[in-house]
């Protein structure tokens, strides 16, 4: 057995109709690391709150490497306006959150929609107007903690999302 290098493997470079809106996400790792999931999954675009960490950071440049030009973003201020402009782009908008109304991932249907925003709340807060989504996916978790990290959260999303994307 032979461990692979990044010159030895060629991935297939597609982008799916993915966006990602980071509702206030505080820590630059979390922003860095944002943009390195993201770019590894194919996502369209990442939409950011103007009070999040600035992609000139010197902790989210160190994080997210390359990607910061490798996937296009934006940042926004108003919450309820964004994501009111992405439903009237024909998005579905989706929370990753755990809520009364949750659906357990893997039995959420990702290949039905259209175009998908997966939505991240903030680390303290969780996602600011829950109202505004049309559904909220959860992971199943099976230890005594009842959370994880929002970026662990969006890559374990973004897996299965892709996956049932890519056979569509």
């Amino acid at each position: 057995m032979k461990q692979l290098t990044h010159y030895d493997i060629e991935n297939k470079q597609q982008t799916f109709p993915i966006t990602i809106v980071c509702d206030a996400i505080r820590t630059p790792e979390n922003i860095g690391m944002c943009f390195r999931i993201s770019e590894s999954f194919g996502v369209s675009k990442i939409f950011l709150h103007e009070t999040s960490p600035s992609h000139e950071n010197r902790i989210v440049k160190k994080t997210a490497r390359n990607t910061l030009i490798q996937i296009p973003f934006e940042y926004y201020t108003d919450f309820e306006q964004t994501i009111t402009q992405l439903k009237s782009e024909g998005n579905t908008i989706i929370g990753i959150e755990i809520t009364d109304k949750s659906v357990n991932i893997q039995g959420f249907d990702f290949a039905s929609k259209e175009k998908i925003v997966l939505l991240l709340g903030s680390e303290r807060n969780g996602i600011e107007n829950i109202n505004l989504v049309d559904a909220t996916v959860a992971i199943p978790m099976f230890g005594r903690n009842s959370s994880m990290n929002v970026i662990h959260s969006l890559a374990i999303a973004l897996y299965e999302t892709t996956n049932q994307l890519k056979n569509k």
